[in-house]
């Protein structure tokens, strides 16, 4: 396989219909290492007729190929050649990750590859014994429940965890027989082609996976295309927002994946010292540039100085460097733009009576770069914005409560519901505290997340679950038949 990380300017490739071809456009996209500001590679620049052709492949694959009409057997062998092609490019894709967005090499190696393709083994493993089709006896006649491919689908992954968003919806996509278009943002086009490589070495019937890097222009007009069936869209609340009223009028079944605000709570009989250390693992991965990250630290108030002075300490010491160091912690966030907004919301944060405990700017010895220092603000109430908007960068919010009822209250009192945690040494009082928080995926002590459970969340944090068994029904439509002799 070539190697992406290495595409010379002039090379327009991207896969469509089981073939590697020229883009529409001539125009290509430099892509910019951001812990560098230099051009290390060069993305296609796709347009709307190179969406066309990609949809026009799936829809063809989809209405007279091979794939959906294949046992569901015979589609995971497809999927198992592509785990074992995977398995050997590790740390291609991660050196690949690392270059696009800066993700410390180390978060690369044992976050965004591994998980993805922890998945793919995970979803290859519930197909193995899931009942595509089952006999149901009811109180009138009995039925037959066949569960069929929902068609052609757009997958919309975001550039922050590129290879493990995009295989969570590619998998369960494939397993039902479904053909799809797979969009990664611009931003990480080299692994996305990295990947369309493996899956050309796989095998996979033409037309069954398009890839095709592009920006926002060629997302909405997919998102809106009338040959697409299903939109998986995983990405911000305001364009999610866009996704659901697009699909919406068109009466398009999507999935959303959102934003996030949540909440890590220390309860006032927590071990102070491990959650200290759970605020740096459930706020900060990928520099802060993850949509679960529990960003609003919740403090009782009687405790608030010492642990306050304790996360300002840990945040101190986190070490911030070149990505391509397997000691770096903190790398730069992925583009000037999320710099410019990071920045903002800390200056913002200022301007409404928060106080900087420690970071706040750029750190002295990184001139070049988009580095941000780990930044940490006390005195914060939960009207203020940087405890509100979701903010993207190694920024913290420490907030004290008065009992478990007002955390709880904190905790909710937010347009997001995606993620959050509880820190108690009683195990029972933490069950009730995470039960009442309207989010969708809770931590107890730090501990948490499966594969065999769902992934989304409450209000506007999406609509719709992936992983688990909900994240493969996704992509069905039911049929009910007489069940008849």
């Amino acid at each position: 396989m070539a190697t992406v990380a290495s595409r010379p300017k002039g090379n327009r490739k991207i896969y469509i219909g089981g073939e590697w071809v020229d883009t529409s456009s001539t125009g290509e996209i430099p892509m910019v290492n951001p812990a560098t500001d230099e051009i290390f590679a060069y993305a296609p620049d796709t347009t709307i007729a190179d969406a066309d052709r990609a949809v026009a492949a799936a829809r063809k694959a989809f209405d007279e190929g091979p794939w959906p009409r294949m046992a569901p057997s015979d589609r995971l062998e497809c999927l198992q050649r592509l785990a074992e092609l995977y398995s050997d490019k590790y740390e291609d894709i991660a050196q690949l990750i690392t270059a696009e967005i800066g993700s410390p090499i180390t978060f690369s190696r044992h976050a965004h590859v591994p998980i993805a393709k922890m998945m793919l083994d995970y979803f290859i493993g519930l197909a193995k014994d899931y009942p595509f089709e089952e006999n149901r006896e009811g109180r009138s006649l009995a039925a037959r429940v066949i569960k069929e491919p929902v068609g052609v689908c757009v997958a919309i992954a975001p550039w922050n965890f590129p290879q493990a968003a995009m295989m969570l919806k590619l998998a369960p996509a494939l397993i039902a027989g479904c053909t799809v278009v797979a969009k990664p943002g611009s931003e990480t086009a080299q692994d996305a082609l990295a990947m369309a490589e493996l899956f050309d070495a796989a095998g996979f019937p033409p037309g069954v996976v398009n890839i095709l890097p592009a920006g926002r222009e060629v997302g909405e007009y997919l998102v809106s295309h009338r040959d697409v069936d299903h939109v998986s869209f995983t990405g911000s609340t305001a364009s999610g927002r866009k996704v659901a009223e697009i699909c919406g009028r068109d009466l398009r079944r999507c999935n959303l994946e959102l934003g996030g605000k949540s909440a890590l709570i220390m309860l006032d009989d927590a071990d102070f010292e491990q959650a200290v250390k759970g605020v740096w693992d459930q706020g900060m991965r990928n520099s802060g540039q993850a949509c679960t990250n529990q960003t609003r630290i919740l403090v009782p108030r009687a405790r608030y100085g010492d642990i306050l002075d304790a996360i300002t300490e840990m945040m101190r010491n986190i070490v911030v460097g070149d990505p391509l160091d397997p000691a770096t912690q903190v790398g730069p966030v992925a583009s000037q733009a999320q710099y410019d907004r990071a920045m903002n919301y800390i200056s913002l944060g200022q301007e409404e009576g928060a106080r900087i405990t420690v970071g706040g700017g750029r750190p002295k010895d990184m001139p070049v770069g988009r580095f941000i220092e780990p930044t940490v603000f006390a005195d914060v109430n939960n009207s203020m914005r940087i405890a509100r908007e979701e903010i993207f960068g190694p920024v913290l919010a420490v907030i004290p409560f008065e009992d478990d009822a007002d955390a709880v209250r904190i905790a909710n009192d937010s347009e997001y519901g995606l993620a959050g945690g509880v820190w108690s040494q009683d195990l029972a009082r933490a069950d009730a505290v995470v039960r009442r928080i309207r989010s969708g995926m809770l931590h107890i002590n730090g501990i948490g997340g499966s594969f065999d459970a769902p992934f989304g969340g409450f209000k506007a944090s999406g609509i719709g679950r992936e992983s688990g068994r909900e994240g493969l029904e996704t992509y069905f439509e039911y049929k009910s038949l007489p069940l008849l002799g």
